[in-house]
């Protein structure tokens, strides 16, 4: 049983004791007891058939439960004398991970708060990031200085929402039925559907909508989703309600009844008070058209380009065109569609001929969209590279450098490596984004070299043998040793203290110790394991590896990384970060 189940059940597992000790007593002393006032009689043969199940079944040792486990229970009874229920939010059982329930309770509130400051500004790679997710979601205590339970959560909760993380936002209402903030992560799955023109998968979200959320908005847009999907009379009962509450207004009341079919003609009037506003004009108003400007939400950006409801062939002006080509660049419009307004532009057969000469004379957006219409008719390819990185130059001279590098990228991609003239293969090669390949490739094992030797196995295969991996260090040991050339390598220190703490024999002659002494670990971090400061130390680990690949750091680095996580007792993920360091991949 989970530790966060163990908790959430305690009371009924005391229950069930008292119940199991109160009929031992009766049965030891042979005294018929009828608990359910004589209307089931308990016979011989169903006597027998509970005593055989009660053989068979697994029984709860409470005495030999893990040390860790029992101080967590002694930790839920005495902070709750009087057995209330603690409600722990998150997604992954502490064990999942070898964290604790209390990682975060000697931690001061503010440090917690000023690392979540400064990790919201760095680029997270994938492993830092999967990290700082384990983290905060793990069910566990909040801090007890300077940070309540109500503002620790709200520091997580915006960090999925700033960094749109909804399949996890989804997990999270799943798994967790009330919490302070529920109706923000709700409204944040609506609008992200409706600004990506899926209605009926923003309807679906609305089941998240409890009875004790009283949120204006998501009431509204309840009444929407059920004359969507055609159940007029329960949107005019909730409808009504809203009305009844004050919750409602002149704007919502008109495109609802004309929805309803209670109004024959629709309101014309468009509201950008918000998405849904926006959205009910969008479907009411005929011969709908809206011009956006720099203070427009992004999301009713992100619905306009999902939805079509930009004429590109009426872009015109070049204020307009600018003020979408920022929209772009700031990820509030679909680049691609940048694209589309530069072929929608017009240019005589001379210009498209000297480009190269003509472009100086133009505007900003009159240039890229000349410059891209060449690149376009282009079939030489020294040429084309040349323009390529000229309309790079372009973009990045107006800051508007994000709405080319996806494209630019791409077209790099589709050009033969060995058709690239040598003068052009660096530049070429440093605008191309590589695409990170997870799949990991098959181990070399060599036992020339402690650190690539099968000894690593025992981090890298799951069903590795303990046994097993002590006779083969011997042997490894022992052939390495009669090698007087061979130098012990970071990485050879990093896997011989990991096993010494997994508990595998050391050689007498091995001084670990002698072969570290060189090597350090920052003391403010090393005091948070002593602290038992868990959740502060993984949150220094993503500082540390940050935008980083694992297998890019340097071995000083990785070696104070599992040491600490060695001290830690933290063996997933630093069986993560070994797999991914130490083997020779083919």
């Amino acid at each position: 049983m989970s530790v966060i189940k163990l908790l959430n059940s305690i009371n009924k597992i005391s229950t069930l004791f008292f119940l199991l000790t109160f009929s031992n007593l009766l049965a030891v002393e042979n005294k018929p007891v009828d608990i359910w006032q004589n209307k089931n009689q308990v016979n011989t043969k169903d006597e027998q058939l509970k005593k055989e199940d009660s053989e068979n079944k697994p029984s709860i040792n409470f005495t030999n439960m893990e040390e860790n486990k029992i101080k967590e229970i002694e930790i839920f009874e005495s902070s709750n004398p009087e057995n209330e229920e603690i409600k722990l939010v998150g997604l992954y059982d502490p064990q999942e991970n070898d964290l604790t329930l209390d990682m975060w309770s000697n931690s001061d509130g503010e440090k917690i708060r000023n690392t979540f400051k400064r990790i919201n500004k760095i680029e997270l790679s994938r492993f830092s990031e999967e990290i700082f997710i384990n983290t905060i979601m793990t069910y566990s205590y909040s801090p007890k200085n300077k940070l309540t339970e109500d503002e620790f959560l709200k520091l997580k909760l915006n960090w999925l929402l700033k960094n749109n993380k909804n399949n996890l936002i989804e997990k999270f209402l799943n798994n967790n039925l009330e919490f302070k903030g529920k109706s923000r992560l709700i409204k944040h799955l609506v609008d992200y559907y409706i600004s990506s023109a899926d209605i009926s998968e923003g309807c679906k979200k609305s089941d998240f909508i409890s009875k004790e959320i009283k949120d204006e908005y998501l009431e509204k847009f309840r009444v929407y989703c059920l004359i969507l999907n055609k159940k007029n009379d329960q949107a005019q009962l909730n409808f009504d309600l809203l009305r009844e509450q004050g919750k409602s207004d002149k704007f919502f009341n008109n495109k609802i009844l004309f929805l309803l079919n209670v109004n024959d003609k629709p309101d014309n009037k468009i509201s950008d008070k918000n998405l849904l506003y926006f959205y009910l004009s969008s479907i009411t108003v005929e011969n709908f058209s809206y011009d956006p400007n720099q203070k427009t939400d992004k999301n009713i950006w992100k619905y306009l380009a999902a939805s079509n409801l930009i004429a590109i062939n009426q872009l015109e002006d070049p204020e307009v065109i600018n003020k979408y080509e920022i929209a772009a660049h700031e990820g509030n419009f679909d680049k691609n569609k940048i694209f589309e307004i530069y072929l929608s532009i017009p240019f005589n057969i001379n210009q498209l001929i000297n480009a190269d000469t003509v472009y100086p004379s133009l505007t900003g957006y009159e240039a890229r969209a000349l410059v891209y219409q060449k690149i376009l008719l282009s079939d030489n390819l020294e040429s084309k590279l040349n323009l390529l990185f000229l309309l790079k130059e372009l973009f990045e001279k107006d800051k508007l450098g994000n709405i080319y590098v996806e494209y630019l990228s791409n077209t790099l991609k589709e050009i033969n490596s060995d058709d690239v003239p040598e003068n052009f293969e660096k530049v070429v090669q440093r605008n191309i984004i590589l695409e990170k390949n997870n799949e990991l490739g098959k181990i070399k094992y060599d036992d020339k070299v402690l650190h690539r030797s099968k000894l690593i196995k025992i981090f890298t295969e799951e069903q590795s043998n303990k046994e097993k991996i002590n006779k083969d260090f011997v042997k490894i040991y022992k052939k390495i040793s009669k090698n007087r050339k061979y130098f012990y390598s970071i990485k050879d220190v990093i896997l011989l203290e990991t096993l010494n703490s997994d508990g595998i024999e050391m050689p007498k002659d091995l001084n670990i110790q002698a072969l570290s002494k060189d090597l350090t670990i920052p003391t403010n971090i090393d005091s948070l394991v002593d602290n038992g400061e868990i959740g502060m130390l993984m949150f220094k680990l993503v500082e540390i590896i940050g935008s980083d690949d694992v297998e890019n750091l340097d071995p000083e680095t990785l070696y104070f990384i599992v040491n600490l996580l060695n001290k830690a007792k933290i063996k997933k993920i630093r069986n993560q970060i070994l797999n991914l360091t130490l083997p020779l991949r083919a």
